[in-house]
């Protein structure tokens, strides 16, 4: 009878603290659980995930995000990476409901006796799920509010979804240190493998780092111990484990896909432009695959060439002193697609881009834009201007006397030959002719100064304003387009994490030719001049590198044309450059403009342009401008004008005549010469 009074009295022990204990839980769910997150979110789970930037060749360059993170589905994920993660954080994940009794009770006496001084392990009871319910929706302070809120939500993520899921919301959302979030992205951080290539020892190492995940210390102690529950869960075998356990742990030192130097001013671009158009949270969370123009083995070429003469110059000088900086951008003239971007010595030193950023004094390479505006007017290419001393041009207060830069006067000279050698005099003879706001309105045609331009006078026109290398080579474009103002073109095609091509408002996306051919969109607009005055600036060009001030910039087998700039005591130097279908500009000087010193001159921007040029054209065939309808070709002397039947005598040359235009006459025996000095830079 004692017995069965025992039994009936531990019964309603049982019973009552059974029914409490649920009335208890009641409680809890009535007080903390009306005001959960709205968990069923989690069906369309969609976690920020890292942006990548990608060469035109198709090669990684860089990865942009807050957090790092590459999205893998429950399906693409090996079984030994999940049992790991399950062995190492929730045993019985695949059975409890979210919460885990049999844990609790095991940490409850785990903990009691390890508080008691006994040899026990300390040990936690929040299952994967809870995990989850912490992460997505809760803090990580350590109340029992917030258990009992991440239990409840547990439950009720159990109820909703599948273990499945709820295990690819865990392994995608988890931090595993090194600003990698979830198993896709630290694969890539720890080993430079996608999770389907991870081993064995590797899954156990990503399953070990959830407990401690920026503690490298005990990092393969903490491996061995995921491996060893492996084993007690039945998942491997102890040789499995033993062999893991022996292999070592070939951490890498970090992202490999990291960007190399020579391409991160183009990189940083491309991230300032995008920021501008698609915003932050979309740049940085969206996933976006963005395929940009630049072509690695140009941008290679290109940067060697620039840091080569940089290097050149830098290294008779002190170390002590300023080091020159400089800048070279390639495009396509046709498309405007930047093929090739280097803003400087190096990004490591200084992020300042000075092919996009740097405002500089653009010397004479403006004076091919004020000879066209004499050229759309009718003057021919060997139309006469006098190279002799201006006395008394008066400017507001200015009193002009210009000077050439070898201190010489060659009487009348020819359009042509005048540009061609950069003569300064003629140049501003021609000014004085046209107007100085008809001068410079051709370069803001052109898009080099801008429309809005204030304080319009002489010395603009002779290349003291300021403009970026960028626009500089856009505006040269033109010449060889066919008239079309071009914008530099950055990328190619964005898309978003599902596949879909992002454009219309969002960015101004292009599509272009595989054969170079101009987009259908530049047949649009109106040509900025018309084709044979641009012809004969063409040609007037190719001729300063065959035989001008732009001779270092010839590229053996190649059309090349192009003009040469210097600024006032040589404290800015450029080269301006193009074939049919690549265009180079080169830019050279101090960051606080100075001096470049005795022997330099534009001949080193010509340098850096004829090193990258050749690269950039070795495989490819050569190609002669195009040239418009209308024109007649005559034989001419350089230096007279005049038909080479009438004048043999000195240089002789092939000149692009517009109807009406002739050559000069032949000049009164008396006066021939034999032709100018041309050498020198300027």
């Amino acid at each position: 009878m004692k017995f069965k009074k025992i039994l009936r009295i531990f019964l309603n022990i049982l019973f009552w603290g059974f029914t409490l204990g649920i009335a208890a839980l009641a409680v809890l769910i009535l007080i903390y659980g009306n005001d959960l997150p709205d968990y069923k979110k989690l069906a369309t789970y969609a976690p920020p995930v890292a942006t990548r930037l990608y060469a035109s060749d198709g090669s990684l360059l860089i990865e942009y995000a807050e957090e790092r993170r590459v999205f893998i589905d429950f399906a693409d994920m090996p079984p030994q990476l999940i049992n790991a993660f399950v062995a190492a954080e929730d045993q019985n994940f695949w059975t409890h409901p979210g919460i885990d009794i049999q844990g609790i009770t095991r940490a409850l006496v785990n903990n009691g006796m390890r508080m008691l001084g006994f040899d026990a392990r300390f040990s936690g009871a929040s299952t994967i799920t809870q995990q989850v319910a912490k992460n997505f929706f809760l803090t990580s302070e350590r109340t029992i509010s917030r258990k009992i809120k991440e239990a409840i939500l547990a439950m009720r993520l159990e109820r909703t979804f599948s273990k499945q899921h709820i295990m690819t919301l865990y392994l995608n959302q988890i931090f595993l240190g090194a600003r990698a979030y979830g198993v896709g992205s630290a694969a890539l951080m720890y080993f430079n493998k996608p999770v389907s290539e991870l081993n064995l020892a590797e899954c156990a190492f990503l399953a070990s780092l959830p407990k401690a995940p920026n503690n490298r210390d005990k990092a393969i102690e903490r491996r061995n111990y995921v491996l060893r529950r492996m084993v007690e869960e039945g998942y491997i075998t102890q040789a499995d484990a033993d062999a893991a356990a022996a292999e070592p742990l070939n951490i890498n030192s970090g992202f490999t896909a990291q960007m190399a130097d020579e391409f991160q001013y183009f990189a940083e671009d491309v991230r300032r432009q995008l920021l501008d158009t698609l915003g932050r949270e979309t740049l940085y969370n969206d996933g976006l695959y963005i395929k940009t123009t630049i072509v690695p083995e140009l941008q290679r070429a290109a940067s060697a060439a620039l840091n080569k003469e940089l290097d050149r110059y830098n290294s008779i000088r002190g170390e002590n002193e300023a080091k020159l900086q400089g800048a070279i951008i390639a495009m396509n003239p046709h498309t405007g697609r930047v093929l090739a971007m280097s803003g400087g010595r190096s990004f490591a030193d200084s992020s300042f881009n000075r092919a996009t950023q740097a405002m500089r004094q653009i010397g004479s390479t403006i004076k091919p834009f004020v000879y066209l505006a004499a050229l759309e007017r009718g003057m021919s290419p060997q139309a006469m201007i006098l190279d002799a001393p201006i006395v008394g041009w008066r400017e507001n207060n200015t009193l002009w006397k210009p000077e050439n830069y070898d201190k010489k006067f060659l009487g009348d000279v020819p359009l042509r030959l005048a540009l061609e050698t950069s003569r300064n005099v003629p140049a501003v003879r021609l000014v004085q002719t046209l107007g100085v706001e008809n001068a410079i309105e051709v370069a803001q045609r052109f898009g080099v100064y801008p429309a809005d331009l204030d304080n319009i006078n002489l010395s603009m026109a002779l290349g003291s304003g300021e403009t970026t290398l960028q626009r500089l080579v856009s505006g040269y474009s033109a010449f060889v387009n066919g008239g079309h103002l071009i914008q530099p073109k950055l990328v190619d095609y964005i898309e978003d994490r599902y596949g879909r091509v992002l454009g219309g408002n969002n960015i101004d996306l292009i599509e272009w030719d595989p054969d170079l051919l101009p987009p259908e969109k530049l047949d649009e607009s109106e040509p900025l001049s018309d084709p044979q005055s641009l012809y004969q600036m063409v040609s007037i060009l190719q001729g300063t590198v065959e035989r001008g001030t732009g001779k270092q910039a010839r590229v053996p087998g190649h059309t090349i044309a192009g003009k040469t700039g210097t600024t006032n005591d040589v404290k800015d130097i450029w080269f301006v450059g193009f074939s049919k279908n690549l265009i180079a500009g080169v830019y050279l000087g101090f960051d606080t403009p100075k001096p470049l010193g005795r022997g330099a001159g534009s001949h080193m921007a010509a340098r850096v342009f004829a090193d990258f040029m050749k690269e950039a054209l070795k495989n490819e065939k050569n190609q002669p401008f195009s040239v418009p309808d209308g024109l007649t070709f005559v034989r001419v002397n350089r230096r007279s004008g005049a038909a080479a039947a009438d004048d043999p005598n000195g240089t002789i040359i092939t000149e692009a005549f517009k109807p009406g235009q002739h050559p000069n006459p032949a000049p009164q025996k008396a006066a021939q010469e034999s032709g100018p000095a041309v050498g020198g830079v300027f």
